[in-house]
């Protein structure tokens, strides 16, 4: 969220931040703002589909540098969606921004547009690091100023909400934040920031009351809109009046809107004193804004102050204790989660596509760098994603029933139409005040609305329902209705969490549409990515040649041989009789230089950007059926997977007329890599593996699919999915169950 113009009016006005020197304490940071802004300030590439090994470094530095200071960082993220609708129309504008954005950076234009895989990175690093992270069920505001509050410690954001929130601690604003430049001895080191307190801001007029504070940011606006009269009060207020306050501003003319309508506010001891002098400017009857005339202004903007207060204690204090005295309890029938999927909700492991599918009935997919005169590069990905909402409606009798008593009960918050994005905690009125259970449910008056958007469209326990998924058409925003299709193999989400990983596995195999013996030859760790090149290679349209095919192996060949090349890294037990890891870090450089480098006045290969995009969105929805599955197989190294100056570089010396191969002279490992990973995803990649894009597309679908389809389980059974302890193959990989079992 965002209060418009406050950031300028505050950073224009320094007397409201302070300087300080932060160290040895408790921070919580707002993971979004954080990631953005990593990626966004330190050059990192846009136009090629991202640069993941250069934001981990960078993220990792950053880690550092608080390590350094003895600060403890707590992280915590958005999730799903706001169930009311006060945000979306904020989320499609954003959305529909992104998008044109995308296209002045395809052309060379400027343009801002955050890879698609950067948040997932940015939780595989914390979870690495052992950096304590939580994924709240919405947007985060609420729950990170409930949290900080309590605590009594800073927040670190670039949201200017937090100019309105009251907390003891203060909050830190990126931008002000100097982590690259550490300050001090070594044993006291510290970070030089600019700190802001709501009571800093009220001191410098006279002493406002800061429950005022929440009525400024309503009347000006924020993420969920101004009520429909505000200006038309803003009118009515007498602009040579403004100066009667008992600020410092007192006698002389306000510098901007939000100085005035401070200096207004100041002259009232009360929100209710104020709301009261709205109703009389407004012809309000009944006056005093909570016991106000209904629908009117004064109880309008009473309703929207409520998203800024903050309750005496946190869910997230309890989880970050470690969650086991966190009080189990669940409302009858809330659309919800099962426990084990909660829990992974909560610790970033659960996609906030899947969420928000479950919930909503509603996916926003996220706009990349690509050709737009084509199809969207998330129409390559559409069947994996039909299959995650297939999956999410294959519930347990007892939750069938759960949802047609919702339903005559007429618990709804309107036909799947709430409120998009990273929009305010699960409240029907705010940013929700629920809690998590010691299972990581979200629990709490604030579920009830979501409640009924995930259920008042079902029909009965048999009926498929559609999910609204927004993405490209051309260069305009595009709704479409799109089918779920549950997978053959039978398999039930209330019980996923018992559900053997041989059945899970061989869900995910069914709708990548590969086969197991493909990927026998490939260890645990590089399986998804494999099946993933092998689905893109079938779907994508146009069909992608061979050079994009070998730069992008090319590009994991790369990864495998960096992660074996940073300091304390655990190598990988290779079958390769000894590997001459000196000859392997010269192959690993010849291929760093081939990377497209900042400057460069090549355009670009547009076609290959669409391509790789395609890809990615393959990748990334991929990465949600995994997760919604509990992990079958093991999480992909991501930031040591893809590098899009580095495949687009590579792209232009194979379009040379050179050959793959030429870049791994003198790497033994390195060269059968390559040969071994191309041979399985050209497997993965053959026609004869029928995916579940194909049953999608003979229009198979409803409850007998399972049961014509259970040898997909069968196929998963005998692989499991699990570390293989030993590999004999082309790959001439050996790989410990230990190693098998690490982060990275």
């Amino acid at each position: 969220m965002g209060v418009q113009g406050l950031t300028t009016y505050v950073e224009g006005n320094r007397q409201f931040l302070q300087d300080v020197k932060f160290r040895d304490s408790r921070l919580v940071i707002d993971g979004c703002s954080l990631y953005f802004r990593l990626y966004f300030t330190h050059g990192l590439d846009q136009q090629h589909g991202g640069d993941y090994d250069a934001f981990a470094r960078v993220l990792i530095q950053f880690l550092s540098a608080l390590a350094a200071c003895n600060i403890q960082p707590f992280v915590v993220l958005d999730g799903g969606m706001d169930p009311s609708d006060k945000k979306f129309a904020t989320l499609r504008q954003r959305l529909q921004s992104k998008i044109k954005e995308a296209d002045n950076i395809s052309h060379g234009r400027n343009g801002s547009v955050l890879p698609i895989l950067t948040r997932d990175v940015f939780i595989q690093v914390l979870i690495q690091r052992g950096v304590p992270l939580v994924q709240c069920p919405a947007e985060a505001d609420w729950e990170i100023a409930c949290l900080a509050h309590q605590w009594n410690c800073p927040v670190l954001t670039n949201d200017s909400d937090f100019y309105i929130f009251d907390l003891p601690g203060g909050y830190m604003p990126l931008s002000f934040f100097q982590w690259t430049n550490l300050s001090g001895k070594a044993s006291h080191r510290y970070i030089s920031a600019r700190c802001y307190t709501a009571s800093g801001l009220c001191h410098w007029f006279g002493g406002m009351n800061r429950e005022l504070l929440p009525l400024c940011a309503v009347l000006i606006g924020n993420d969920y809109g101004t009520p429909k009269d505000a200006e038309t009060l803003l009118a009515l207020i007498d602009v040579s009046t403004l100066g009667r306050g008992g600020g410092r501003g007192r006698g002389r003319a306000p510098s901007s809107r939000i100085e005035g309508l401070l200096m207004w506010l100041s002259s009232f001891s009360s929100p209710a004193e104020a709301l009261g002098e709205v109703s009389r400017l407004m012809g309000e009857d009944g006056g005093g804004g909570k016991r106000g005339q209904r629908g009117g202004l004064s109880s309008q903007l009473w309703a929207g102050m409520q998203e800024y207060h903050i309750t005496p204690q946190s869910s997230l204090a309890r989880w970050f204790s470690g969650g086991k005295a966190a009080p189990v309890g669940r409302t009858s029938g809330l659309a919800q989660l099962p426990g084990c999927l909660s829990q992974a909700a909560a610790q970033g492991l659960l996609s906030p596509l899947v969420v928000d599918a479950l919930v909503m009935r509603r996916v926003l997919l996220v706009p990349q760098v690509e050709n737009s005169k084509l199809p969207s590069s998330h129409c390559s990905a559409r069947t994996i994603r039909q299959a995650i909402y297939g999956i999410l409606q294959q519930r347990g009798q007892a939750q069938d029933e759960r949802v047609q008593e919702n339903i005559s009960q007429g618990i709804r918050g309107g036909r799947g139409r709430g409120g998009r994005g990273r929009g305010g905690g699960y409240g029907g009125g705010g940013r929700g005040q629920g809690s998590f259970t010691q299972q990581g449910m979200y629990v709490g008056n604030s579920f009830q609305q979501a409640a009924g958007v995930a259920t008042v469209q079902a029909q009965g326990s048999s009926a498929l329902i559609c999910v609204e998924e927004y993405d490209r058409l051309d260069l305009n925003l595009k709704k479409n209705q799109v089918d779920a299709h549950p997978p053959r193999t039978p398999i039930c989400l209330d019980t996923l969490g018992q559900a053997p990983v041989a059945v899970c596995l061989g869900v995910l195999y069914e709708v990548l549409g590969v086969k197991e013996s493909s990927l026998a030859a490939v260890p645990p760790h590089l399986r998804l990515a494999v099946a993933v090149t092998g689905f893109w290679l079938r779907e994508a349209t146009p069909t992608p040649s061979q050079l994009l095919l070998q730069a992008l192996v090319l590009g994991m060949v790369y990864g495998e041989l960096s992660w074996n090349n940073q300091p304390g890294a655990t190598h990988y037990q290779y079958a390769v009789p000894q590997i001459n890891w000196a000859a392997e870090r010269h192959v690993w450089a010849g291929l760093d230089r081939q990377r497209v480098r900042p400057g460069e006045r090549r355009g670009l290969d547009i076609g290959a950007a669409h391509s790789f995009s395609q890809w990615q969105a393959c990748l990334w929805s991929a990465l949600s059926l995994n997760q919604l599955l509990l992990l079958p197989l093991p999480d992909i190294h991501l930031s040591w997977l893809f590098s899009g100056t580095l495949v687009h570089g590579l792209i232009r010396y194979l379009k040379g007329g050179r050959a793959a191969e030429s870049l791994l002279a003198g790497g033994s490992l390195s060269a059968q890599l390559y040969s071994s990973l191309l041979d399985a995803v050209r497997s993965c990649g053959s026609k004869v593996h029928p995916s579940a894009s194909s049953a999608a597309r003979r229009g198979r679908r409803g409850r007998g699919r399972g049961r014509r389809g259970r040898r997909g389980g069968g196929r998963g059974a005998r692989g499991g999915g699990q570390g293989t302890e030993e590999i004999n193959n082309r790959f001439a990989l050996l790989m410990s169950e230990e190693e098998s079992d690490d982060d990275w």
